[in-house]
């Protein structure tokens, strides 16, 4: 069995939750604070991957990172970005693809912090940011942990929009999924069920960590 589509996934998996976790975190607090008329434009562009076809986004991503296309040509000239079918390119689709996984619970977890914290904090001389580091992230610990798995264990499970812009390079882009789907084509269904298995047993393992955690932190702040 070829172990490689699982360790590129998993590393792709990390680097995205942690690329997620950073960029995912002032865009929650201020959807969470804001009052903008923009409110709602911004929810829906950062929803749009719950509902649109991976196939989709995937084929955006692909004309949107294509050396032919504007912002292809000049990432290409600029910074020496080969998207198309890299692995850099992986990143930065599953980022944008992943991004309500982690926002949401975010937005969530935030929205439900009394104001009465928040506004002694601030008579205190505490900054925004200060509150939010210092003050509200440490009350919505299962609201983090929760973002974290969901977008780990999406990327994983990720397919339509890794092959279309990754295709299905061996050592490169050619993840756990891809590899599923190539040896189900060539009728080799034993490694596809070894790959398959691996899969399902380490995300049903992370998932019930997720849930007996959450369940303790959310029995200790009650208490």
């Amino acid at each position: 069995m070829n172990w490689e589509p699982l360790t590129l996934t998993f590393q792709l998996a990390l680097v995205v939750t942690l690329i997620l976790l950073l960029v995912a975190t002032p865009v929650a607090f201020w959807l969470s604070h804001t009052k903008s008329r923009f409110k709602p434009i911004i929810e829906t562009l950062v929803s749009m991957p719950l509902v649109l076809p991976p196939t989709v986004i995937g084929f955006y991503f692909l004309i949107a990172f294509s050396p032919n296309s504007g912002l292809g040509s000049w990432l290409n000239a600029v910074f020496g970005l080969k998207l198309v079918f890299s692995f850099t390119g992986l990143v930065i689709a599953s980022v944008i693809y992943s991004l309500p996984f982690m926002v949401h619970p975010l937005q969530s977890g935030l929205s439900s912090i009394s104001k009465s914290i928040t506004e002694a904090s601030y008579v205190m001389g505490k900054s925004k940011w200060q509150t939010l580091f210092k003050i509200q992230l440490p009350q919505i610990k299962p609201a983090i942990l929760t973002g974290i798995v969901l977008s780990f264990a999406h990327t994983v499970g990720e397919f339509g929009v890794v092959l279309m812009i990754g295709g299905n390079i061996p050592g490169r882009t050619k993840v756990a999924s891809i590899a599923i789907y190539d040896e189900v084509e060539a009728l080799n269904y034993d490694a596809a069920n070894y790959y398959s298995l691996i899969l399902f047993a380490i995300t049903f393992s992370i998932l019930l960590v997720v849930y007996l955690v959450n369940g303790n932190l959310l029995k200790g702040i009650i208490k």
